[in-house]
């Protein structure tokens, strides 16, 4: 989407227009990606977060942290926002990372937000939190890649991959009732207490 790479078939657009016909610099300024391993840089929390914009005010970071479950481990931490991190964030844990890398690109406003297996370092309570933060969201595109059915079972639509191939798309209880993949995906979680509510 943010053309890392182009297509190699068929054609990707964003409101009926080819990605190769937006500039790039503009593409990549709607587009925010949360990956599992984001990077943080040594410096403080704060200065991590205004990577997504270094003139956000003090209010919009304490919203998207909100959003982000950051507050929830901020107040605890040393020095709060000014707490340092050194290089890669390893002085916090991997959930906190994912947390804060959440916080950043909502900082950035971005109207289209990837998250690649994102939350997968956080427990399923704080999962839903998120994804509820996120709803209340408006002009915002979310494209969720995860492995966890909780994590995209509230999706517009949802597309199952096996071996790299689509092998159904729907809502939630459309491919429960259709798709044995889907299925049999959900129902071992729920079994392994993974999918609670």
């Amino acid at each position: 989407i943010p053309r890392l790479y182009d297509v190699s078939a068929g054609a990707l657009t964003i409101g009926g227009v080819d990605v190769k016909n937006y500039d790039l610099a503009f593409l990549r300024d709607q587009v925010g990606v949360v990956l599992q391993n984001n990077v943080l840089f040594s410096g403080t929390i704060l200065e991590n977060l205004r990577w997504g914009d270094e003139n956000a005010s003090m209010e919009d970071i304490e919203r998207v942290c909100r959003i982000a479950c950051v507050d929830e481990f901020l107040d605890r931490l040393p020095e709060g926002l000014d707490t340092r991190l050194d290089q890669g964030g390893t002085n916090v844990s991997g959930g906190q990372k994912q947390r804060l890398c959440i916080a950043r690109a909502l900082l950035k406003k971005p109207r289209i937000l990837i998250f690649d297996d994102s939350t997968s370092a956080v427990d399923t309570h704080t999962d839903a939190k998120i994804r509820k933060g996120l709803a209340s969201m408006e002009g915002l595109t979310q494209i969720i890649i995860a492995q966890r059915v909780q994590s995209v079972e509230h999706c517009d639509q949802i597309i199952v991959l096996d071996d790299g191939q689509i092998v159904a798309r729907g809502r939630h209880d459309e491919l429960l009732a259709g798709s044995a993949v889907y299925r049999e995906i959900y129902e071992t979680q729920k079994k392994g207490g993974r999918n609670h509510g």
